[in-house]
């Protein structure tokens, strides 16, 4: 028998997105009982990598209309205008808000909240905490939501399936990874919060538990996954191991240069203009690309392809040990170099995906009871591209409307049946129990995911072509079938994270069959999309969102949407 565990909502992720969702439950609904689930103790998750900063207007030449059009432009159009402006206008009241929790926001000599600009912002609005803004706000949101004793942790519990009944979501089955056990968390509402699904390619800046979950969980019941064809490259990763150096360090004045010392942001015509080093993300890893294929690459001694650099050194000491020191210390021991002295080696690494679980404004899916926010959840704020500092303020100003607009659905909801409910719990207990040391075949989970990485890289990189999106489809397929012969070699119940990473690759193998079955269809180039042999955006047939559907027999089903539009008229994209 599994335990079963009842609360008014259920929350899946402890990072930035679902614990302020837990608190706007509670605050809505003081006698409300939340369970947080995590598969990691909360301040683990991976919000609190983040470095740079969050972005709000707060500048007296800012404004709210201007951050609303950055957002958009910065979306390639594709964004919902009705979203961005809801987003816009609670950014500056969630940031001053996280204040009051605790965040330390660096301040100026006169008090005022310091900002610093960054990628495709007009000006400078990302709030920022030195270059550790994850870090501190997740402590925050952390040690706020412990003053609420009806906010219950289930820390280290695996989430395998949504239990649905009748159309509606009365909960999850988790794995509790200390034990073995299963446990039937049950709720008249549910919130996805897992972020995203980076580790489905092979070089990124996402953590090792950045798996896709709550998209395949989702994605498994019939959801569609939206827009799943733009994820974004951040142009400054470290070479070998994907480690970011945050866009901060452009925002400070850092340049990129290329194997002749030269600025070549602004030299030559790569689409960002005067902004340079703080033109979109997505526009400065095509321009690193195209240098590097041009031969004006750096070779490094030991290092596999080649790369551009972060040059540092004319900003002085004193100025990046005051504002960027993280920067400085992952320089030194991941790329042994000290930018105060040398520039940064860099290349362009998968950061961020666009797309996600569909939802509207309020973060509601198609079942009823299911929700979602933060970057596992696509309610298109970011269209084809995100800007840099908009996804953290996102987790707070969606995560809060989820848990709002949940709660009000858990209490004008019955609950569903307790029975049915716990029956599918027990066939998951079951069908873990039958995983466990089994043996089904020659394949393994290190030597599947590795052939999922290939198939994705080689695919869906900065740059994509028809052929290789096609052949990425029919690829990620063969990989699929090879899951089925994985065989496990642990048959312990506890701590098991053998069976662990199976599930997460089950998770992850989901999520790039959307991404490879939505990139092939869109036959432009727009944002992080850049398909060669498509080289212009077509928004008379392509200014749509694009939808994955899971069939009944497990395959991808494509589908469209209409972009919400609305006083900004779509327009070349350009700086």
């Amino acid at each position: 028998m599994v335990d079963v565990v009842r609360h008014d909502v259920v929350i899946v992720g402890g990072g930035g997105a679902g614990l302020r969702a837990a608190i706007a439950v509670v605050q809505a609904d003081p006698t409300a009982s939340v369970a947080l689930v995590s598969k990691v103790y909360p301040m683990r998750s991976h919000t609190v990598s983040a470095e740079g900063g969050a972005a709000a207007v707060a500048r007296e030449d800012d404004s709210i209309e201007m951050h609303g059009y950055d957002t958009v432009k910065g979306s390639d159009f594709l964004g919902d205008q009705d979203v961005i402006q809801y987003f816009v206008e609670q950014a500056p009241k969630e940031l001053a808000q996280l204040e009051r929790w605790g965040c330390p926001f660096s301040r100026n000599e006169d008090g005022t909240v310091s900002t610093r600009a960054f990628g495709g912002m007009t000006t400078k609005r990302t709030w920022y905490a030195t270059d550790k803004i994850g870090f501190h706000m997740l402590h925050a949101l952390f040690q706020t939501s412990m003053q609420y004793d009806n906010i219950v942790r289930l820390d280290e519990h695996y989430v395998t399936k949504l239990l649905i009944e009748n159309g509606q979501c009365g909960g999850v089955a988790a794995l509790d990874i200390r034990t073995g056990e299963m446990k039937a968390v049950l709720g008249r509402s549910v919130i996805l919060c897992t972020g995203g699904g980076g580790k489905v390619w092979p070089f990124t800046t996402n953590g090792n538990i950045k798996t896709g979950d709550g998209m395949a969980l989702a994605y498994r019941e019939g959801v569609a996954l939206k827009d799943m064809e733009f994820v974004q490259y951040h142009p400054t990763g470290l070479p070998g191991t994907g480690i970011l150096i945050t866009e901060a360090a452009r925002g400070e004045g850092g340049y990129l240069i290329n194997s002749e010392g030269e600025r070549f942001l602004t030299t030559r015509d790569y689409g960002v203009g005067k902004k340079a080093e703080l033109g979109p993300r997505d526009m400065i890893s095509r321009a690193i690309m195209l240098e590097v294929r041009a031969g004006r690459g750096i070779k490094l001694p030991g290092k596999v392809g080649e790369y551009a650099q972060l040059d540092l050194r004319h900003l002085g000491e004193a100025h990046i040990d005051a504002k960027i020191p993280f920067v400085r210390e992952l320089s030194k021991i991941y790329a042994n170099t000290d930018p105060v002295h040398d520039p940064i080696p860099i290349r362009p690494v998968l950061h961020y995906m666009m797309g996600g679980v569909d939802v509207d404004i309020d973060g509601k899916t198609s079942i009823g009871g299911l929700y979602a926010a933060g970057e596992t959840a696509c309610v298109s704020l970011n269209g084809a591209n995100r800007l840099g500092s908009n996804s953290l303020t996102e987790c707070l100003v969606f995560g809060a409307r989820a848990g709002e607009h949940c709660i009000e659905h858990a209490k004008g909801t019955a609950e569903l049946s307790e029975a049915a409910l716990t029956a599918q719990a027990e066939a998951e207990s079951g069908r873990m129990d039958a995983l466990r040391g089994q043996k089904r075949g020659s394949e393994t989970v290190s030597g599947v995911r590795g052939a999922m990485n290939d198939v994705m890289e080689e695919g869906t990189g900065v740059y994509r072509d028809q052929e290789r999106m096609s052949k990425a489809v029919v690829d990620i397929a063969a990989v699929k079938a090879r899951y089925d012969d994985i065989s496990l070699s642990d048959g312990s119940r506890v701590f098991n994270t053998e069976i662990l990473a199976m599930m997460e690759l089950r998770n992850l193998i989901d999520v790039a069959e959307t991404v490879a079955t939505a990139a092939v269809n869109r036959k432009e180039s727009r944002g992080a999309h850049a398909c060669e042999d498509f080289p212009t955006r077509d928004d008379q047939n392509y200014l749509h969102h694009s939808l994955v559907t899971r069939s009944e027999s497990g395959g991808p089903v494509f589908g469209t949407k209409p972009v919400t539009l609305g006083k900004w008229e779509p327009e070349e994209r350009k700086y």
